[in-house]
């Protein structure tokens, strides 16, 4: 057995159940779990590793349930630059379909280094498009070679432009198709365990791209393998139309007919989901995940956040894909959804509409709700040993002080200091400690220049 020692954090944030704040805090670590959590002078002062965290404040490792990695390939494609989300979809599609699966493990490991590099330490993905023999594997083996916290969706989209859809017959899937390979993933890869390194979840796309049936099946086959459901739902007026139009229904309502509510579902987005849905998705434990930045780079809302959070909805934080935030800074995700409350709620409730702890809680115990797990989002004994480190002598912080962890959310804060998973160093004084970052990141800029040229 290993142990791990971070001591003398100027704040230790804890995110427990009495939310404690430690000054000169310290976690001790065996193996992959917190052992102890409390001030430096009541822990061991040695172990195996020690890392010295004074001049840092120390939160749980921030968790993203919602990220289509792929796209990191496709950012500020010209053409879709200044589109809404349907004319979005339709511009990057034809792109999209020139996927490779080094394509998805590039992108993957890309879109990861970014994430862990900004506070996050587990995240979701949402693969949908598998062209040219892509294959969910493709992502999940880069995920454990960077040694990032992973649930891998299996997405996918069976109804193709020619049959009342959205996206192009050529990058549409059989169901059965989709079916049988969802299960082996799961087989596969799927880990129940707590602690887990990497789940499967079943993900078809989207009210418009997917079949009623698709979607009935594919929460059939999720609950008989025990695992979550995800897609997206209610992203702008748009979806909300195509919903109506096409099944007679709202987007909650849809859900709810096809066995896509409850503890463990969550959706992406929401941005349109009415009183009614927001009731529905309280009453059922059925979980959304918030994408700021992407609804405001696509133009699709704020989400009413505050609404939800009030009605007891389960709310996570994402940064969404690369290609439509296009951003995948977790930290400055959090940032935008505690601004994005305050302005969408104007000068009637004005700063109370969220406060940087509220937000904190959401981007991890929130993460963790959704994505049901008990082991991660909080900094306890017994907890998976995923934290981070900010440094506070950045000239951003300079002056604030007063308050280190509102500074994360209020300030510019630059890249985590330390970045551990699974007990694991895996962001070490700033640089990443399981990938070449520079190589990594001229091999993902080549293959991105040849796929939109081509």
């Amino acid at each position: 057995m290993t142990t791990l020692l971070i001591r003398h954090a100027t704040l230790l944030v804890t995110m427990d159940a009495q939310r404690r704040e430690i000054p000169d805090g310290a976690v001790f670590i065996r193996d992959h779990v917190i052992e102890q959590v409390g001030p430096s002078d009541q822990l061991p002062a040695q172990a195996d590793e020690v890392i010295d965290a004074r001049g840092q404040v120390v939160i749980p490792g921030l968790v993203n349930t919602h990220h289509h990695m792929y796209q990191s390939l496709t950012r500020v494609v010209r053409p879709a630059q200044d589109c809404e989300l349907f004319q979005w979809l339709r511009t990057l599609y034809p792109i999209w379909a020139g996927l490779t699966p080094e394509h998805a493990h590039v992108s993957t490991q890309t879109a990861m280094a970014e994430l862990l590099l900004s506070g996050c330490t587990t995240s979701a993905d949402h693969l949908y498009i598998y062209p040219n023999g892509v294959r969910l594997d493709d992502t999940l083996e880069a995920a454990r070679e960077i040694g990032m916290r992973f649930h891998a969706s299996r997405g996918s989209m069976s109804v193709g432009q020619s049959q009342g859809g959205l996206p192009p017959d050529r990058v549409v899937e059989r169901e059965a198709d989709i079916l049988a390979d969802t299960q082996r993933v799961i087989e596969r890869w799927h880990d129940p365990a707590r602690h887990a390194m990497q789940r499967v979840v079943v993900a078809p796309c989207s009210p418009f791209s997917v079949s009623r049936e698709l979607m009935r099946d594919a929460a059939l086959l999720a609950r008989q393998h025990g695992v979550s459901l995800h897609t997206h739902l209610a992203e702008n007026d748009n979806d909300i139309a195509y919903t109506r139009e096409t099944f007679g229904c709202t987007p909650a309502e849809y859900a709810e007919q096809l066995g896509w509510v409850g503890p463990d579902v969550w959706h992406a987005h929401c941005v349109k989901l009415d009183e009614a849905g927001i009731a529905l998705f309280a009453r059922t434990g059925t979980g959304i995940s918030h994408c700021p930045g992407s609804n405001m780079r696509l133009a699709s809302g704020a989400a009413p956040i505050r609404a939800m959070r009030d009605a007891g909805v389960k709310v996570s934080l994402a940064v969404d894909g690369s290609a439509s935030n296009d951003s995948g800074h977790m930290l400055d995700e959090a940032r935008l959804a505690l601004l994005l409350q305050r302005v969408s709620h104007g000068p009637l409730k004005g700063p109370t509409a969220m406060t940087a702890r509220e937000v904190l809680e959401i981007a991890t115990l929130g993460g963790a709700q959704v994505l049901n797990r008990d082991d991660i989002g909080a900094l306890a004994p017994g907890m998976s040993a995923d934290l981070v480190t900010f440094p506070l002598d950045t000239i951003g912080l300079a002056g604030a002080h007063h308050d280190p962890l509102a500074a994360l959310f209020f300030c510019h804060v630059p890249r985590v200091q330390h970045s551990i998973v699974h007990g694991r160093v895996v962001v070490r004084d700033g640089v990443l400690a399981t990938v070449d970052l520079p190589r990594l990141i001229e091999r993902h800029n080549r293959l991105a220049t040849a796929l939109v040229e081509a």
